[in-house]
């Protein structure tokens, strides 16, 4: 029985997390394209992305402000748990319960009242913030020849509930992820294994560059390279361009990335670029 009133949940199986999943797990689609804010402050004016057939509106309410790259760290966790339970061969719902306190060391956060504040503060976030994209949005029944797309509509999270007893302690969380998200993880072709390391990185550009090297470069020995425009393009970056390019040259001369190295190089136009190579072990 759900310790929740029951809305949605109404029609979900309830999955209860583990409260150690085995391994931290990403979707490769918010690795590749731009779905969340960058910056510790509140953004309010939306995110626009229209590049080689994709196409991502992401829009924020002001009272909350846009989803953070650090609020995406829920959907790692929820990630993580649909794989883990689907290695173990467990059955997986979009309505997961858990412990804060557990998510918050998963996170490596602070598990005292601050962190607990920012934890539903980031699932306000989540809730609130409303996406539109084309990807995996094709339909074969539409017009081949106009080479339309169907936009999915929704938040990163449906709802979210708490039961709090006398006291004010937690006694649980519940949130119902969107189909959209759900049916991506549940296809472990398109999820990805990230490095704990990741949880440790403070800077939003840090975490953005991440989780594009690791989608992009994966562990080829080659990696791959971006010029500095593009990356912008693909940041969703409310930054001043100058001001972003600052930021890449001193993740380049800090080494910022666990387990990739970085450096700069200039294409045959003259446009400054970023490579990523994985670090062999």
């Amino acid at each position: 029985m759900s310790l929740f009133p029951q809305s949605e949940r109404r029609q979900l199986e309830l999955f209860s997390c583990n409260p150690t999943p085995a391994g931290i797990r990403d979707y490769q689609d918010l690795m590749a394209f731009p779905f969340f804010s960058l910056a510790k402050g509140r953004r309010i004016k939306p995110l626009l992305y229209d590049r080689d057939g994709v196409i991502i509106k992401v829009e924020a309410v002001p009272e909350y402000g846009m989803a953070t790259i650090w609020d995406a760290d829920m959907l790692i966790w929820a990630a993580s748990q649909i794989m883990d339970a689907r290695n173990r061969g467990e059955p997986t719902s979009r309505l997961l319960r858990f412990m804060p306190h557990q998510f918050l060391r998963f996170a490596n956060r602070p598990t005292g009242k601050l962190g607990y504040e920012r934890l539903r503060a980031a699932l306000d976030r989540l809730q609130s913030t409303t996406i539109q994209t084309s990807i995996r949005s094709d339909d074969l029944n539409l017009n081949p020849v106009r080479k339309s797309k169907r936009l999915h509509r929704f938040s990163w999270i449906n709802e979210w509930s708490e039961l709090i007893v006398n006291g004010g302690y937690s006694r649980g969380m519940e949130i119902v992820l969107p189909d959209w998200f759900y049916q991506g993880v549940i296809n472990e072709n398109w999820v990805l294994a990230i490095d704990p390391a990741y949880f440790d990185l403070t800077g939003g550009i840090e975490r953005w560059l991440y989780r594009l090297a690791r989608k992009h470069g994966g562990r080829s020995e080659h990696g791959w390279g971006f010029s500095f425009k593009v990356l912008y393009e693909k940041s969703g970056s409310l930054a001043r361009f100058s001001n972003f390019a600052i930021d890449l040259r001193r993740l380049a001369k800090n080494q910022s990335l666990p387990g990739y190295n970085l450096s700069l190089t200039t294409d045959l136009r003259g446009n400054e670029c970023l490579n990523v190579t994985r670090i062999a072990f």
